[in-house]
């Protein structure tokens, strides 16, 4: 069998279009790849073989035909386990969830399953999608390819796993707090956290079924990939207005015009505030910031002077623990509470978070309000330039 395990999905698209591969031996490449190393990783909780191959040979069947699904045609795919998927268990790694299986696909997955892609199955994550690395309690400690005692990072941990090691070439994730960018550093793949209401994240779980939408803010939905040509293919396939998340922007997701390195002026950064990169992290920021000043860029050292990185630290910590707080019965909120108390982290995002999961509508009202003069101060600074390259 040939090993299609390491090739990025823009590659296997092409293979399998072309008649070069079929989706069948792609699959069965990944299926036998998971069989070997998954029980190491613990990156897949759920697998869909026999439903993806039976997808698989569809796809096979519809390329005989002359038909063409879409751009991911016949190429295999994971979902990160917040998302329902229709007929798949999906627990978002809630305890209450272990059993629940949708009637319905998030969003996402029905655009995802429209571009003709075979579903291999849903990743591990952190309950609730709430924590930087990936912990489940109902599946367990999903490991890092890279060094099986370290961590994935999370809330997509599994995902960024399953990309790295070859389980998967692309991952369906979310991103509140760092939950794709986090789980892509630490396992070295791209990902992008996209701008807000431009993916519909209907079907998205830490809200439970059927509870009310409190998270209105930040939360997004994003692919992990191992090119940035294929974030650039994915993006336009998850834009766009669903007729059931009305916050949604019909934004053109066209490709810009090529810019060259000349015409581009950047900014620069390796520290927000007290939080300082690591030494290797400012090591390759600096190797970067040479080569595009070599290659012709306008680059240079700078931070928007007038914005408190300690305010924009604590307010997101706010919003986090007021929105997600606002879904919750009284007792879950007041031990969520209870667990932030009991951590020996002493930012001014913990003091946030605890202030966000107790505050009242007055309170909530003039937090957005900061936020949008926090908006408002980082767009002034954006406007000077083209990009603003920053450690993850």
């Amino acid at each position: 069998m040939s090993d299609y395990t390491f090739h990025t999905v823009t590659e296997l698209a092409e293979l399998i279009r072309e008649k070069k591969a079929t989706s069948l031996e792609v699959l069965e490449a990944h299926l036998e790849h998971i069989s070997k190393h998954n029980p190491q990783l613990n990156a897949i909780v759920t697998l869909n073989a026999e439903e993806a191959r039976f997808r698989a040979r569809e796809a096979d069947a519809a390329l005989e035909r002359g038909e063409n699904w879409g751009p991911l045609h016949g190429v295999p795919v994971t979902i990160k386990d917040a998302f329902e998927t229709r007929g798949l268990k999906t627990t978002a790694s809630f305890k209450p969830l272990a059993d629940y299986v949708p009637r319905q696909d998030a969003t996402v997955v029905e655009r995802i399953k429209a571009a003709g892609a075979v579903i291999i199955g849903k990743t591990n994550m952190p309950m609730l999608a709430l924590d930087i690395q990936t912990n489940s309690p109902l599946f367990g400690t999903a490991n890092n390819p890279w060094d099986l005692s370290r961590t994935t990072g999370g809330s997509t941990g599994g995902g960024a796993s399953s990309i790295a090691s070859g389980l998967s070439p692309l991952e369906i994730g979310s991103d509140i707090g760092g939950s794709v960018r986090i789980p892509a550093h630490y396992c070295g793949v791209f990902s992008i956290k996209p701008t807000e209401n431009i993916i519909a994240m209907t079907g998205h779980i830490p809200e439970p079924p059927d509870a009310p939408r409190g998270v209105r803010h930040m939360g997004v939905s994003g692919p992990l990939a191992r090119s940035v040509e294929d974030l650039q293919l994915v993006m336009p396939l998850l834009a766009g207005p669903d007729g059931k998340c009305w916050d949604i922007a019909p934004v053109s997701m066209k490709k810009e015009a090529e810019t060259s390195l000349g015409e581009l002026r950047l900014a620069w950064t390796d520290s927000f505030g007290s939080l300082t990169a690591s030494q290797d992290t400012r090591k390759a920021i600096t190797a970067a910031v040479d080569k595009l000043s070599n290659g012709g860029c306008t680059v240079e050292k700078s931070d928007p002077t007038d914005l408190n990185m300690e305010k924009v630290w604590q307010t997101w910590g706010e919003m986090l623990g007021a929105e997600v707080g606002s879904g919750m019965p009284v007792l879950p909120r007041f031990l969520t509470g209870m667990q932030y108390k009991l951590m020996r982290d002493k930012s001014v995002f913990k003091k946030g978070m605890l202030k966000g999961l107790k505050m009242s509508l007055h309170d909530y009202a003039k937090l957005l309000t900061r936020r949008d003069g926090l908006i408002s101060q980082l767009e002034r600074f954006l406007s000077g330039w083209d990009a603003w390259l920053c450690p993850v």
